[in-house]
């Protein structure tokens, strides 16, 4: 008892009386922010940016914990001594003249370009390391990186956070424009992420809807950042971007109009309890002139102003933190809605369904006389399923007529149409007045070429197949069903006794 005592005390010392000592505050923190932005071309395009600042120098520090940095992504600017990694892969391509500039662009299939620390004495071999540990965390085709797809720019691809000096021998470029973007990818991309897709605007990344748009890119961002105004120590900072173009017709069932529910099939029901700053911005800068022609819901709180990319922008601000903006059903789903149809054209468009519907494109215009009006519209060859080819698939797929119906003005002022005095030719389309005549025009169906596969190859593996198989099957079953029978050696028949009297004529013994 009197041994314990001294224990105690040294314990109460220990803790003094102000009680244990205060934790320190967190020295990283997490930023997330979801942009929509309605396109001119009517589609509506997504920007998801998920920022972790670090106060943090991996390099000279000997890290052991990670609270929000991924530490896949902290050992690897420590082995290597990074100062820059810049890694994009995207499916598609980003139309500007339809969609206007975007907010960071990036090479269609996989994108690496890295800034080594002028610390790193063989480049190459770093670059070949990196890209192979880089494949395995991603799941991609990376280590097919080599020095026939590298360069080392040296006017482009100029550091984006703290640079020194920028001698272009510690930079490594490559591309990998046959690299395919699916799921593979986009799964340990959202395990770097904090909340991974539990909670916060990463719950938004439903792949089956990501990857059904015309346009998807991810990227990964690490780049070192001044901690302070004065620049007197640095941070590291990750920036998680991905970026998606959804058509608004398909999800909107032909009309403009969308929400978080049809674009992803989610709602937002609670931010990441891990992140500093959760917000949603949209896009109203085309929504603010005299003629409002939308409606956002919920009307949003606060507004922001500024000038990105050369144009002056507005946007709907939404805060996630803000408890009154998650309502009591904990579900926030942002909607635009048009009041009414654009007063240019008031077209038509039902979109296609896959196997169940064609599409139907609708436009009601005026023509000038004596010009020329061109429709293009964009579209992908696939592949169909074996049993919807024709007998003759090289020769091509049809595609239904256009039509085209138009009141057509009249040269010669016409009576009214007496229905049963004349002619049948006379009386098929009815004319409300005599100042113009209803004409429909169709123009020549179009023969187009899809991707054809090799028929003949099923062909012979069929003939393969059921020969291997009747060869198989035969002697396999002839062995079953055949019976065996011993027969005994006979004392002679009528071709014994012949060949005995002829051996018996030429003098040789008898059988």
């Amino acid at each position: 008892m009197a041994a314990a005592m001294p224990l105690a005390l040294v314990v109460l010392l220990l803790l003094g009386p102000g009680g244990p000592a205060r934790a320190e505050s967190p020295r990283d923190s997490l930023r997330e922010e979801l942009v929509i932005t309605p396109l001119p071309s009517g589609d509506v395009a997504a920007t998801f940016q998920f920022r972790i600042r670090w106060d943090s120098e991996l390099q000279r520090e000997g890290v052991s914990h990670y609270r929000l940095f991924p530490k896949a992504l902290g050992q690897l600017i420590s082995k290597y001594s990074l100062r820059e990694l810049h890694l994009s892969f995207t499916q598609g391509f980003w139309r500007t003249r339809y969609w206007g500039p975007p907010f960071l662009q990036a090479s269609s299939g996989a994108e690496l370009w890295v800034w080594f620390q002028d610390t790193v004495t063989d480049v190459d071999k770093s670059w070949k390391e990196l890209s192979n540990v880089l494949s395995g965390i991603f799941c991609a085709s990376l280590n097919f990186i080599d020095s026939t797809n590298t360069v080392t720019p040296t006017a482009s691809f100029k550091p984006l956070g703290l640079a020194n000096d920028t001698d272009h021998y510690f930079l490594r470029y490559a591309v990998l424009p046959r690299e395919v973007v699916c799921t593979e990818n986009l799964t340990p991309w959202k395990k770097l992420l904090p909340c991974s897709s539990k909670a916060g605007l990463s719950v938004l990344l439903k792949a089956d809807r990501l990857f059904h748009t015309r346009y998807h890119s991810q990227a990964v961002h690490i780049r070192p950042i001044c901690r302070n105004a004065r620049c007197t120590s640095i941070s590291w900072e990750l920036r998680q971007t991905l970026s998606v173009v959804f058509d608004a017709f398909i999800t909107g069932q032909g009309k403009k109009d969308w929400s978080l529910f049809r674009m992803f099939s989610r709602t937002l029901t609670e931010p990441c309890p891990l992140a500093s700053e959760s917000r949603v911005y949209v896009d109203i800068t085309n929504y603010s002139q005299d003629n409002e022609t939308v409606e956002v819901n919920p009307p949003p709180t606060t507004t922001y102003e500024d000038v990105i990319l050369g144009t002056r922008r507005t946007y709907a601000v939404y805060d996630l933190l803000d408890t009154a903006m998650i309502n009591n059903s904990r579900n926030l789903n942002l909607q635009l809605k048009w009041k009414k149809p654009p007063e240019n054209g008031y077209i038509h468009y039902q979109p296609a369904q896959d196997r169940l519907q064609p599409h139907l494109l609708e436009m009601l215009i005026q023509l000038p006389a004596n010009s020329v009006t061109k429709v293009s519209i964009q579209f992908e060859r696939a592949l169909l399923k074996w049993t919807e080819y024709t007998p003759d698939p090289n020769h091509g797929f049809y595609i239904s007529p256009s039509v085209l119906s138009a009141l057509v003005p009249s040269m010669v002022a016409a009576k009214p149409v007496d229905w049963e005095g004349s002619p049948l030719f006379n009386t098929l389309f009815p004319v409300s007045d005599g100042s113009s005549y209803f004409v429909r025009l169709y123009t020549e169906p179009l023969l187009v070429n899809l991707p054809t596969p090799d028929f003949s190859m099923p062909y012979n593996v069929i003939c393969l197949t059921c020969t291997v198989v009747a060869v198989c099957y035969g002697s396999f079953y002839n062995l079953l069903t055949r019976t065996f029978h011993i027969e005994e050696p006979s004392t002679g028949g009528l071709a014994k006794r012949l060949a005995n009297l002829i051996r018996r004529a030429r003098g040789v013994p008898p059988l």
